[in-house]
């Protein structure tokens, strides 16, 4: 299992994956809004998402764990 972090603290603006997607290394998974500015967070590798733990809209902090890729 590989955790995802979020590299910033803001906002979850928006979910780009589901649970149970494979994604690639680099694809986005989640879109963070801190400061008036988008920063996408993306898989360190390819995987399946097993687990998103934050919703739209939710405060996220640096270094956060939001996502559970295996």
């Amino acid at each position: 299992m590989h955790k995802v972090r979020s590299e910033v603290s803001g906002s979850v603006w928006k979910l780009e994956t589901l649970v149970g997607q494979t994604v690639k290394e680099g694809d986005t998974l989640l879109i963070v809004e801190s400061m008036k500015m988008e920063i996408p967070i993306s898989a360190p590798v390819a995987g399946v998402v097993k687990e998103i733990l934050v919703a739209e809209g939710e405060a996220v902090v640096d270094d956060q764990v939001v996502v559970w890729l295996e």
